[in-house]
């Protein structure tokens, strides 16, 4: 009988016992792999384990750098609800092979389905829990619970953000303080999303349509559309959340696909929120071929700062208005 993955890296003096049976503890009370709970009480680095499930699973590992631009076209064998159902992520095409990254490498009915669907001979390979979550909300845009936004891969997601120090983001937040008009507030945000993206646009909900507001590297000053049920707009209004991923080749997504003349691998769509009312949205992509290196945490933070400061500018009119 196979040994479990705590138990081999107990045996192989990996971790000990002990640290062991805190990791099962953790895992009771917030869930997850043992590999997550072990990395996140700071007993492995992440690398380590990654090393160590591929000797465990014997299969490669993938390196992270494998994993930092995947091609649409190998993205696209797999889809979104593939990618989720068995935790996967392909990262290479050639020829007739296909090479993923899989939470259990040794599946052989996941391996099976997939060379059935794709009609590729996979490749599978190892990747810790903490590393495919980050690279499914990257390519599938499937969203992180905030344990894993603010885990052990922060810090190289704020570096692939490339924000500001703290002096600098303290004068943006100062700049949103400062704010007397809605158009300021867009100014701001425009500006500080080049940071991530070379396109971004704001849309304005009116009633059941969007209407394209400010923007920078496409224009949206015409763009007048009946928000679709199947659109990407209608996803991130009714979710109240945030998408990350392809933009589909839908009929509900065509008057988007219209105005970026093509389907973006990689886009970001967030909502602007003045307490639980949203108001609009914002857009951001890096053009159609190319994805978005950085993480999701500094536009995030920008779109918090963005929606207090407009509230403080609707508080500001209405005490003016009063008679």
């Amino acid at each position: 009988m196979a040994l479990k993955l705590g138990e081999a890296m107990v045996k192989e003096s990996v971790i000990t016992r002990e640290q062991l049976r805190l990791a099962l503890e953790r895992q009771v009370i917030f869930g997850g792999r043992i590999g997550t709970n072990i990395v996140e009480l700071g007993i492995l680095q992440e690398k380590e384990l990654a090393a160590f499930l591929g000797r465990f699973f014997k299969v490669p590992t993938v390196e992270s750098s494998q994993l930092t631009s995947i091609d649409s076209e190998t993205i696209s064998c797999i889809s979104r609800e593939l990618a989720e159902k068995y935790r996967m992520v392909p990262f290479r095409k050639e020829r007739n092979r296909l090479h993923v990254a899989m939470i259990d490498p040794r599946s052989m009915a996941s391996i099976d389905e997939l060379r059935f669907i794709t009609g590729y001979d996979i490749i599978p390979y190892a990747i810790t829990e903490l590393r495919l979550i980050h690279a499914l909300e990257k390519y599938y845009g499937t969203e992180r619970d905030l344990r894993y936004i603010s885990s052990v891969l922060r810090e190289e997601d704020e570096k692939q953000a490339g924000a500001d120090s703290k002096e600098q983001l303290q004068k943006v937040k100062q700049e949103f303080a400062n704010a007397r008009e809605k158009e300021e507030i867009i100014g701001i945000l425009l500006n500080e999303s080049k940071k991530i993206a070379t396109r971004s646009a704001i849309f304005l909900i009116k009633g059941d349509r969007l209407t394209g507001w400010k923007s920078r590297g496409i224009n949206v000053e015409t763009f007048n559309s009946a928000i679709a049920p199947q659109s990407i707009f209608a996803e991130v209004i009714n979710k109240k959340s945030y998408y990350r991923g392809p933009l589909l080749k839908i009929p509900g997504n065509e008057p988007l696909i219209s105005i970026l003349s093509g389907t973006p691998q990689d886009c970001l769509l967030i909502p602007l929120q003045i307490r639980d009312k949203i108001i609009g949205l914002l857009y951001a992509d890096n053009g159609n071929s190319s994805v978005m290196d950085a993480s999701l945490n500094y536009i995030h933070t920008l779109v918090k700062m963005a929606s207090i400061s407009f509230e403080i500018v609707l508080l500001r009119k209405k005490i003016f208005d009063l008679q």
